[in-house]
């Protein structure tokens, strides 16, 4: 029997520890998935270190800063050795000048120090050399082992000549490329902004038709309890109850829907800026609107000056003509120029390597002439400057949709401002009426299929109103991208960002 007390008060024990852990599992639940509220500045910043697309472009940019910077490094000095410690090699050979055949053993080593400068402004490279080693040789046909140091020291340039300048080529290539790759971030950033905007404000619609629909059902819930009242008490037809508890349930159903519609965008929404679906999140917008006066003129001057399309139009053009340079480069005339100079020394002993020393000098000079392609060079230039002038012509046609989407962009702004003051005049119109009918529900002169009539109608100017309100915020924020130029507080955008 105590044996049995004693199992019971252990389960007692164990059980009681095991809810402890159920209820601080819960506890930890209930805080993880607390909501998190984002405003859509908030979200624009989640958007811009969490985003896929962004990161893919972030790492574009640093990709070509990285090039840049590299070939920047190698417009300086470059220092190099080369060590070779130890070589040794037998070879036996005919020698034409003795008429014999003759071996020779020869133990080597050096190392050859090295400082390369290229030279942007003439495409040369000057380089110096020294060259320091020990040799130790032996000839079978003189019977005689030469040792001894020797070190030789040059100075050398390389010209090309009759040419275009490669290395200041390739540096501007790749100057255009890191900022068409900064361009390229910022029209995704720009890009982003108004993906987030318009995703941001469709949960907010969820969530206000949610809203909405949560007040139509409690409104439904309470007119169901006036017409039950009423029936029960025997002062409406018992028919008043079945078309009540009729538009209870659909109303129950419309706001079941808003809440499906509201948790699928507040997911497409997470998913967009990069965060956890299993975060809960309450968008908190600023609604307000304050309608600005917009100068045309003004706002295509902006956008013909800051737009980075254009600025990437002319980077292609720009382009186009660097290979337009690179194809007349193709079966061309030209030259190199080598001058090189220099002194020797060599000697048993160390301390007397320059005892007699020897100047080397050298000049060289060679052309390469083309003869005949069969009309190759020709035709690829030819090409080329098709391809320049399809450049010219994409520009034209970008600074042309420019103007034309900004004209459109600030016509929509003035049809949209006169929609938002009739949409706010219609809410309070819905409300108005509604109000009445509800009074003359109450007093038993209106049915309930008519009131639902009335709740209908203020519901959806409600979701109109909110709807003209983000359709005017979003057309702001298209004329920002367009333009460039911040309307509501009068700043200019600079989205190119140095990372």
């Amino acid at each position: 029997m105590n044996y049995n007390l004693t199992k019971m008060k252990k389960q007692v024990k164990t059980g009681k520890r095991i809810n402890l852990a159920i209820l601080l599992l819960i506890i930890h639940g209930l805080t993880a998935f607390a909501q998190r509220g984002l405003t859509l500045e908030q979200s624009l910043k989640v958007a811009e270190d969490n985003s896929p697309a962004m990161k893919r472009t972030r790492l574009n940019l640093i990709r070509s800063q990285e090039n840049l910077n590299a070939q920047n490094a190698a417009l300086k000095s470059n220092f190099s050795l080369s060590v070779n410690p130890l070589s040794y090699r037998q070879d036996r050979s005919f020698n034409d000048l003795i008429s014999a055949w003759n071996t020779t053993k020869t133990t080597e080593s050096y190392g050859v120090f090295t400082v390369s400068q290229p030279i942007l402004l003439t495409d040369a490279r000057v380089s110096l050399l020294n060259k320091f080693g020990y040799v130790d040789s032996y000839s079978e046909y003189s019977n005689n082992t030469n040792k001894g140091f020797s070190n030789s020291l040059s100075l050398n340039l390389s010209q090309p000549i009759f040419t275009y300048n490669r290395t200041r080529l390739q540096l501007k290539e790749l100057q255009l490329a890191h900022e068409n790759a900064q361009l390229n971030y910022a029209i995704q950033l720009l890009s982003l902004e108004r993906q987030v905007t318009i995703s941001f404000y469709n949960v907010y619609q969820k969530q206000q038709s949610l809203e909405i629909d949560r007040q139509a059902y409690e409104n439904m819930q309470k007119s169901y309890e006036i017409i039950k009242n009423k029936v029960d008490a025997g002062l409406s037809a018992r028919e008043e109850i079945f078309q009540a508890e009729l538009n209870l349930a659909s109303s129950k159903s419309s706001f079941e829907n808003s809440q499906v519609s509201f948790e699928n965008a507040k997911d497409e929404f997470k998913i967009l800026i990069g965060i956890s679906l299993y975060d809960d999140l309450l968008v908190l917008p600023n609604i307000e609107v304050d309608t600005v006066g917009i100068d045309v003129a003004f706002a295509i001057d902006q956008g013909l000056a800051n737009r980075m399309e254009i600025r990437q139009s002319q980077i292609n053009l720009e382009t186009s003509q660097f290979d337009l340079i690179t194809t007349k480069a193709l079966n061309e005339f030209k030259g190199q120029l080598d001058l090189s100079v220099g002194l020797f020394g060599d000697n048993e002993n160390l301390g007397n390597l320059y005892e007699n020393p020897t100047d080397n000098e050298s000049v060289s000079l060679s052309l390469t002439i083309p003869l005949w392609d069969w009309g190759e060079r020709k035709s690829r230039i030819k090409a080329s400057e098709a391809s320049i002038e399809s450049s010219k012509i994409s520009l034209e046609e970008e600074q042309n949709d420019i103007i034309l989407n900004i004209r459109q962009v600030c016509r929509n702004l003035i049809n949209l401002k006169n929609q938002i003051e009739i949409a706010r005049q219609n809410v309070n119109n819905a409300q108005l009426t509604y109000d009445l009918n509800l009074e003359k529900y109450r007093n038993g002169d209106l049915t309930g299929m008519d009131l639902n009539i009335y709740q209908n109608q203020l519901s959806q100017q409600q979701i109109s109103y909110t709807n003209s309100l983000i359709s005017y915020k979003l057309e702001l924020l298209n004329l920002k991208i367009q333009t460039l130029y911040d309307f509501e507080k009068n700043v200019p955008v600079t989205p190119v960002k140095t990372l």
